[in-house]
């Protein structure tokens, strides 16, 4: 590969960002739907740290707001400034919400629509707009959640002797980034990595950070 592509180390950088995102998102972050069975989901506050945390800065753009029918339908644009490539990259979203109506009355019986219903519905819906936006970044998003037939990325790994990662130029940096962590949570982000991947001294510091933070 050092033959074929002429920025090898941006190369190799990219399929380790690809690889990052498109891990399972920790287990303790997903949620199942209360009324649809066995339906999964990540929660919007999850989808919004991973966008600061592994992007830094992004923008939501709000396409379109309108009613359809019985509800309202929200499509957004997420903006998002790729760390690898330095470039700008997007993604579209759709989200939909059922107007509330009067207890007891059909969802159609929009004579019945309760006070506040849309400025209830239109936040709602542009919630899972990004959601659905977000979920085609990748895997860590949220993506594969329901789907029973899915790949790994571990092809877009290329380790060297013992599995572990041509990574010597970045040990330090990410031991000074896992020192910089003030949260499980936030470490527990790391934890989506496969460390058996990356050199012992990284994952001896997070080890150490974590006991360090209980």
């Amino acid at each position: 590969m050092e033959d074929l592509v002429k920025d090898y180390d941006s190369w190799s950088e990219l399929d380790e960002f690809t690889f990052l995102i498109n891990q399972n998102p920790p287990e303790k972050w997903v949620k199942v739907h209360p009324f649809i069975k066995d339906w999964k989901y990540l929660p919007i506050e999850k989808v919004e740290y991973l966008l600061k945390k592994i992007f830094k800065d992004y923008q939501i753009e709000i396409k379109f707001a309108q009613t359809a029918f019985n509800g309202v339908v929200v499509g957004v644009t997420v903006h998002y400034l790729h760390p690898v490539l330095n470039e700008w990259r997007m993604q579209d979203g759709i989200g939909a919400m059922q107007l509330q109506t009067a207890k007891g009355t059909s969802p159609a019986d929009l004579a019945n629509i309760n006070n506040g219903a849309v400025s209830i519905a239109y936040p709602i819906a542009e919630v899972y707009a990004i959601k659905d936006a977000c979920e085609k970044i990748g895997r860590l998003f949220g993506g594969d959640l329901n789907r029973k037939d899915t790949m790994g990325y571990e092809v877009f790994l290329q380790p060297k002797k013992n599995n572990k990662m041509a990574l010597p130029d970045k040990t330090a940096e990410m031991i000074q980034d896992i020192l910089k962590i003030q949260t499980i949570e936030e470490l527990d982000m790391m934890a989506v990595l496969d460390w058996t991947a990356y050199p012992d001294e990284v994952h001896q510091a997070y080890t150490n950070r974590r006991e360090q933070l209980k």
